[in-house]
């Protein structure tokens, strides 16, 4: 007859359980930042969106030269897309590897952009690959770097602010050894 388990098998306490909580919770926490500062974007809401950076951070981005700091990467950003009358960052697949006080994470960007009041019928779409670094600070999750790929454009970009590159940036190994993203 089968019996139910007991406590006395039981070990006294689950080592394990908290730091697989913790990195559940530090993966969620990437997420979230991710989707309240590119939901900020969308809404051209540009310091809430910057506020999810590192001061030290770089932005690599197929079309533009790297760009290194906040400000920086702030100035650019706007310069590109403030002109678009509205705009949808779409962050996809999302995947997180968190490693103490560090994290890396992949997705996929779909943008899409209405170029101008009544342009709602062609809009500017481009897509390709994320891979993003974290530190933990006292403020919380920060992204460190973010590459950005270029691999397909949609529609045609009237404004110029995205020339789009051959094959975007091209993905740097994990500390693994391991490509963040396949290339097409």
């Amino acid at each position: 007859m089968p019996t139910s388990p007991t406590h006395d098998n039981a070990p006294a306490h689950d080592h394990t359980l908290a730091p697989r909580l913790q990195r559940l919770e530090d993966k969620e926490s990437l997420r979230a930042l991710m989707i309240h500062g590119w939901r900020a974007l969308d809404r051209k809401d540009w310091r809430t969106w910057i506020e999810c950076w590192a001061e030290d951070a770089v932005l690599e981005f197929g079309p533009w030269e790297q760009i290194h700091g906040r400000e920086a990467i702030l100035a650019k950003v706007i310069e590109a897309e403030a002109p678009y009358a509205t705009m949808q960052h779409h962050i996809l697949n999302m995947a997180f590897e968190v490693r103490g006080d560090r994290a890396t994470g992949v997705g996929y960007m779909w943008f899409v952009a209405v170029t101008g009041p009544g342009a709602t019928t062609s809009p500017y779409a481009m897509g390709g690959p994320y891979a993003w670094e974290y530190a933990r600070t006292t403020d919380g999750w920060r992204l460190t770097r973010q590459q950005l790929g270029v691999w397909w454009t949609m529609g045609e970009d009237t404004l110029d602010a995205f020339t789009p590159a051959d094959q975007g940036v091209p993905p740097r190994p994990t500390e693994t050894g391991e490509v963040p993203y396949d290339t097409p």
